[in-house]
């Protein structure tokens, strides 16, 4: 689930067209995530092709990287790796999680009970291998090139955004701010109307900006003190937090004693977590690589060959979109630079 911030740092809502001709760093695993998880059949189950494979996150990736393509914009996909060994215990969790809502989903289905089996549908889903692979095979052929990261995908894709190779991150998470991202640009790929199952209600996303400098700027916390910020909030390397500690409470002991260690209020349960590693690896970022994406133009025949002959997608639907990618003026957008933000 990644740091969460809540009102505490502020976020600028924006338009896609605000960033049209940037380049993302796109979080490939988050954003396939969210695909498999909302791009379901009122019953809660994926789309799938005519052999029954799972589609919804491929047919979530086309469409939506058409939109962004048809605005100039650059991306480039990045993947996790090997799971810190700090992170072991929350991926167990989640799968345990998973598990429990898969259960909860086929009961609910069996009862006919179709707004509560949606909900726990969207909370049991899993990415598979194979999954991944299929999306890699896409962006190949829509020319967008992928990464993938010796480790944390998010850490990866900041030191690019560090670097200037990219103008901001793409993700829902917060944790590309922790680990240094200049900027971070959320709901990129899941903008627009949201079906809510839980609360039977329909809400619109739109994209949001969030900069390092005004995180710190709002917070009034240094680069090293938002890291331990985030730990007492809870991270995905010590997912429960602190017992009663909020936003708040948490800014409160960061600007009495300074740093995480000092707080005497949490003298205890500070001994049952590895915050110094934690503190390293988001200030560090020492597992990922240098990255030199190249981009190609769309392949036109390889799209349709994956889409339409091996998953069943429409032909016509297909080719309506691509259409709409070749047409654009994507090659007139110039990338823009973040003096738009900060001049």
């Amino acid at each position: 689930m990644g740091v969460d911030f809540g009102d505490s740092i502020p976020r600028e809502k924006i338009q896609l067209e605000d960033i049209a001709g940037w380049t993302l760093a796109v979080d490939g695993y988050n954003t396939l995530y969210q695909f498999l998880a909302i791009i379901r059949g009122m019953d809660g189950g994926h789309l799938k092709d005519a052999q029954g494979r799972v589609t919804s996150h491929i047919s979530g990736l086309f469409y939506r990287n058409v939109n962004l393509l048809e605005l100039g914009m650059k991306l480039v996909y990045v993947f996790d790796g090997r799971p810190p060994e700090l992170k072991m215990e929350e991926i167990r969790r989640r799968s345990e999680q998973r598990r429990e809502a898969k259960d909860q989903y086929l009961r609910a289905l069996q009862a006919g009970e179709m707004t509560q089996a949606r909900k726990y549908a969207e909370a049991s889903t899993v990415l598979r291998r194979d999954m991944v692979s299929d999306a890699k095979a896409l962006l190949d052929a829509m020319g967008i090139p992928w990464v993938d990261a010796p480790s944390e995908g998010e850490a990866q894709a900041s030191v690019m955004a560090i670097e200037g190779t990219v103008n901001a991150v793409a993700s829902q998470d917060h944790d590309s701010i922790v680990f240094g991202a200049p900027v971070l640009v959320r709901n990129v790929t899941v903008s627009g109307k949201r079906r809510l199952p839980s609360k039977g209600i329909v809400i619109n996303v739109v994209p949001e900006r969030i900069t390092l400098e005004s995180a710190l700027t709002a917070t009034g916390l240094s680069r090293e003190q938002l890291v331990d910020f985030a730990i007492l909030l809870g991270t995905d390397f010590n997912p429960d937090g602190f017992a009663g500690v909020g936003p708040a409470t948490a800014l409160k002991y960061l600007k009495k004693y300074g740093r995480l260690e000092e707080i005497k209020e949490l003298a205890g349960p500070l001994q049952g977590i590895n915050y110094p590693e934690i503190r390293k690896l988001y200030l560090d970022a020492p597992s990922v690589k240098g990255v030199r994406p190249e981009w190609k133009p769309l392949d036109k025949e390889r799209v349709v060959s994956f889409l339409v002959g091996e998953h069943s997608f429409s032909r016509d639907r297909v080719d309506a979109a691509i259409a709409r990618v070749q047409s654009s003026k994507a090659d007139s957008h110039q990338t823009e630079t973040l003096e738009k933000w900060f001049g």
